[in-house]
């Protein structure tokens, strides 16, 4: 009877160790994979202030026109950056901002993106670029999804909508 109790024991032991046991134990990444830190993520943002000229950081006055005398006339002219909603997806928030000139986007950018643990880390480091380069090629929130990055697309197009929307394009 008690080689019966130690035996299960054991076994039981066993069964709970090889579940327990972790299969990616490295701490590293591939050099390919250099996972995009707060400091790269995070771009500033261009914001208009007046001076005492009535003349705005972005050159142009409150009736319209730049410092070199020509009107915007409400349209983008000089390219303007515009900041997405933040998407909470179950992993972290998502937010994009794009750079608009002329009525097109020219860049797309993260600036919040889940990077918590090294699975993070891989994904998104490969997968945000990807979007970002779709966005310039789609010129719209309708990009396609990445294979194992379907999280963080979710919440990127989400994000990348927002920012279209305030852009008005």
């Amino acid at each position: 009877m008690r080689r019966i109790t130690l035996w299960a024991l054991s076994t039981v032991s066993v069964l709970v160790l090889l579940f327990s046991y972790h299969t990616s134990t490295s701490s590293t990444l591939a050099a390919s994979t250099m996972p995009l830190t707060s400091a790269q993520a995070l771009a500033p943002t261009t914001k208009k202030t007046t001076s005492a000229g009535g003349t705005t950081t972005d050159g142009t006055t409150p009736d319209g026109t730049t410092t070199d005398g020509t009107t915007t006339n409400g349209t983008v002219s000089a390219s303007q950056t515009f900041d997405g909603d933040a998407a909470m997806t179950r992993y972290g928030p998502v937010q994009v901002q794009v750079t608009v000139a002329g009525g097109t986007v020219t860049s797309a950018q993260t600036l919040q993106v889940p990077m918590e643990d090294r699975h993070d880390q891989q994904i998104n480091s490969q997968a945000v670029p990807v979007y970002n380069g779709e966005v310039i090629d789609a010129q719209s929130a309708q990009i396609d999804v990445m294979s194992g990055a379907t999280v963080t697309w979710e919440g990127y197009t989400q994000s990348l909508q927002s920012a279209l929307d305030q852009a008005h394009l």
